[in-house]
């Protein structure tokens, strides 16, 4: 869904959609800013400045109600909402990263292990595999 919005927002066809990942992208600006600073830091950098995340709140429910729900940029927004404690996180819990990267990085070798193993040749080279 993310997906389909940002190649929406991308083509120029739709100003909500190009304007809410506008908004968005000064959220991960500030979150690179704040990456390497310490936890504490992390916190009190990300309230004083992603306060502008109420604001995205409002101006994303404005936006929803000029749309049909059958609107792709429509069903983005839908999709973000209903995940917005989700997505806010982040800034009451210092540990929490705006991005599910690290989680992404530590499964990937397991992603990419699997399909490798999918031909070990034999059954005692697939249990080995497995144990491995």
């Amino acid at each position: 869904m993310a997906a389909e919005s940002s190649s929406v927002a991308k083509s120029g066809k739709a100003p909500i959609a190009t304007e809410a990942v506008r908004r968005i992208d000064e959220l991960f600006e500030i979150e690179r800013a704040v990456n390497g600073q310490t936890q504490e830091q992390r916190l009190a950098l990300r309230r004083e400045k992603s306060k502008q995340i109420v604001d995205l709140e409002i101006w994303m429910r404005q936006q929803r109600a000029l749309l049909s729900s059958s609107n792709d940029t429509a069903k983005a927004i839908n999709y973000l909402l209903n995940r917005w404690a989700a997505f806010t996180r982040f800034l009451d819990d210092r540990r929490v990263c705006l991005t599910n990267n690290e989680a992404e990085r530590a499964l990937r070798g397991v992603a990419v292990g699997g399909k490798k193993q999918t031909f070990a040749g034999s059954d005692a080279g697939g249990h080995r595999a497995a144990a491995v």
